[in-house]
């Protein structure tokens, strides 16, 4: 369980990952030490998972988002099929899901054209029966983790 202090350390990591134990430990009332004890118990335990850049993907060319279900033959390996997605590196995100669908993915893509390349190359994994795809128009935000009681 995260106490106060924890959720308040993840909360300020999610707004600057590159803010020093000091900073954070000015905003909980702790000493830097203190802090990069707690930080490395977020990183062991698993509440933190790394540390990355944001990156705006037009700024990399990347105009096109679609989220792709992906549909899967019954008699397939789904770990094969995972392992050919994330081979993919227009595959942004991959979910299990329930319902119709086995897997949703975030696809990133240059223009439509380059999206229907890599609808394709889904089409092309051993075990894929059809996808689903959804054009996204524009994105509201991405990557928020809602706070548990917020």
């Amino acid at each position: 369980m995260l106490d106060e202090v924890d959720r308040r350390l993840v909360d300020a990591l999610r707004a600057n990952a590159r803010a020093s134990y000091a900073e954070l430990g000015r905003l909980v009332n702790m000493s830097g030490p203190g802090v990069a004890d707690r930080i490395a118990r977020l990183e062991v335990t698993g509440v933190i998972t790394g540390y990355h850049a944001a990156v705006a993907p037009a700024a990399l060319g990347l105009d096109v988002t679609a989220l792709v279900g992906i549909y899967q033959r019954d008699d397939v390996d789904e770990e094969a099929v995972v392992r050919a997605l994330a081979e993919l590196p227009e595959v942004e995100d991959c979910w299990h899901v329930a319902g119709d669908e086995n897997f949703v993915v975030k696809v990133r893509a240059a223009d439509v054209a380059a999206l229907g390349r890599t609808l394709g190359s889904l089409l092309a994994i051993e075990g894929v029966a059809r996808t689903r795809t959804t054009l996204v128009l524009s994105a509201r935000w991405e990557a928020r983790v809602p706070r548990p009681g917020d």
